[in-house]
């Protein structure tokens, strides 16, 4: 079992001077395909963000990613899952914090990134599968909405291909 992820966050006072706002532990929540538990640690509605907005960005509602914002979130990747291939219009910095994770692309090509390993994924249809049976893979996920790359003047459409 995964421990809880300690979420700070910080803000500002009527004066200005630093303070912190939150101090809580969260869970991850199993999503509705099974393969994984995530939870949003953050988000923002637009790039770049604004400091002034006191809403909790939590709690705004995101999809995988938020059109014209950012987000950051835990994944915990359940043991021997894996994702469907999918591609989403953003940059996605994956950063491996427990176990190992398997990065599949649609040609086939897969990469093993280990814990403490950093994934930049550009806007390609890919698939995230966890090798181990018996344990979760924990990665940080930050994604940030990015133009689509073209091919012949024709920007890529996002996809969640079901098999």
């Amino acid at each position: 079992m995964l421990k809880p992820i300690k979420r700070i966050v910080t803000g500002h006072t009527d004066e200005g001077r630093a303070t912190f706002i939150i101090d809580e532990e969260i869970e991850t929540t199993v999503i509705p395909t099974g393969d994984a538990a995530m939870a949003t640690i953050w988000s923002t509605a637009k790039v770049p963000a604004d400091c002034n907005d006191n809403i909790d960005g939590r709690l705004l509602e995101v999809g995988t990613t938020l059109k014209g914002g950012s987000v950051i979130r835990v994944v915990d990747m359940l043991p021997g899952a894996s994702s469907p291939m999918h591609r989403t219009s953003s940059i996605d910095y994956g950063i491996v914090m427990k176990g190992a994770i398997e990065l599949e692309l649609e040609n086939g090509e897969i990469k093993t990134i280990e814990e403490g390993g950093i994934i930049v994924q550009r806007g390609t249809i890919h698939r995230w599968r966890n090798p181990n049976q018996n344990e979760k893979c924990r990665i940080v996920f930050v994604l940030t909405e990015a133009k689509p790359f073209e091919v012949n003047g024709k920007p890529l459409p996002d996809e969640m291909i079901h098999e």
